[in-house]
């Protein structure tokens, strides 16, 4: 019995090898719902869904392959603070959203700063890290 293209709801907890939570739906008190085996989740969660059945709770342990994959060196980018009016407002750590040349939104994280550049980090937050997930499955429709 697969769960293959159907429409799941799950409630998960996510949290890195540390024990620090990163997401959770049972703190939205909302179960997530996807259509299992699509690609609208990450390989591993997905994989992991396809053969529970109702009710079951599952512990799954991902690596970065299975989940947002490995840093991208190309998705680091530094520009010349002067070509971005308002980027000598922001501070290393902080994310920020810009936008492509065809008007895209890409979330990025601000990773160094000099006085004159700034460089952000366009790759997954989760990219690179180890996940672990709890998954409940809640329901299951054709």
């Amino acid at each position: 019995m697969s769960n293959e293209n159907k429409h799941v709801k799950v409630h998960y907890e996510g949290t890195l090898n540390d024990g620090t939570k990163f997401d959770s739906s049972y703190d939205r008190g909302e179960p997530l719902a996807f259509v299992c085996g699509a690609g609208m989740m990450i390989k591993g969660f997905d994989d992991a869904v396809k053969d529970m059945n109702v009710g079951d709770i599952k512990n799954i342990h991902l690596k970065p392959e299975e989940a947002y994959g490995m840093p991208n060196p190309d998705n680091i980018i530094t520009i010349d603070l002067n070509q971005m009016p308002g980027a000598e407002k922001l501070t290393v750590g902080q994310r920020v959203t810009l936008s492509t040349a065809s008007g895209q939104p890409v979330p990025v994280t601000v990773t160094e700063k000099t006085d004159t550049t700034i460089t952000f980090d366009a790759n997954h937050e989760m990219a690179g890290k180890d996940l672990n997930f709890k998954i409940e499955l809640i329901s299951v429709d054709d």
